[in-house]
């Protein structure tokens, strides 16, 4: 049986872009061994990108259930009174300040990956521009537009929940319980009422997850109002 035909390369005259229009094949050749370098590169960036921040992550969910735990053995020695109280806002507040560091990490590692799509996307226009024959094999999108990023990350339509199940939205969560659990704390430790401290403890917790959504959409707004793409959806 024989071979599989490949892509069929594009004619220069009716479908290469003027810049590629007349370059050799060898010059053709080696922007496409550059364009491949750098594909690489940014490959390599976003997969050590995402593994350092779910390493981060995993560090500081590690250290919440430790700190619990901590809390919980500290109560049955202390029987909740005396020092345990102090020892219990120190831990939290020292739980609250490492989430709010891995959760900006988080944030600033979306964004990151955000770019490196983008980057790619915008890559694949450029092997496009090369061979436009290329482009029934691409599932992944080649606009470098917000339109392309979204089709990169799923090829198969919108995806509802995305956002949601999300690493910055996981940490997101976490760090408001933590940050909920302090506030009502030092409630307590000033003599409030049980009450009062459950109040605004969930005004906390639920404050922190609202103004972190808010950030994290202001961040996504800013990254594709600064971009300037040089292959969009209404371009094909």
């Amino acid at each position: 049986m024989a071979d599989a035909s490949g892509p069929e390369p594009s004619h220069e005259s009716e479908a290469s872009p003027p810049e590629t229009s007349g370059l050799t094949d060898a010059q053709k050749s080696l922007r496409a061994q550059m364009l491949a370098t750098e594909h690489w590169s940014l490959l390599a960036s976003r997969s050590t990108t995402q593994s350092e921040v779910l390493t981060r992550i995993a560090i500081f969910l590690t250290l919440v259930s430790a700190g619990l735990v901590t809390l919980g053995v500290l109560g049955n020695a202390t029987q909740f009174r005396g020092w345990f109280g102090v020892a219990a806002l120190g831990v939290l507040l020292l739980l609250v300040i490492l989430g709010l560091i891995t959760q900006k990490r988080a944030f600033n590692a979306s964004l990151d990956d955000l770019m490196y799509v983008v980057a790619m996307n915008r890559l694949r226009g450029a092997y496009l521009d090369l061979d436009p024959g290329l482009a029934p094999y691409f599932i992944s999108s080649a606009d470098d537009d917000e339109a392309g990023s979204i089709r990169t990350y799923y090829a198969f339509g919108p995806r509802p929940g995305q956002i949601l199940a999300s690493s910055a939205m996981i940490i997101s969560v976490v760090e408001a319980a933590v940050l909920g659990l302090f506030a009502g704390g030092v409630v307590l430790g000033l003599g409030g009422a049980i009450w009062l401290a459950i109040t605004l403890g969930a005004i906390a917790g639920v404050g922190s997850l609202i103004i972190w959504m808010v950030v994290g959409f202001r961040g996504y707004r800013d990254l594709f109002e600064r971009h300037e793409p040089l292959r969009t959806a209404s371009d094909a």
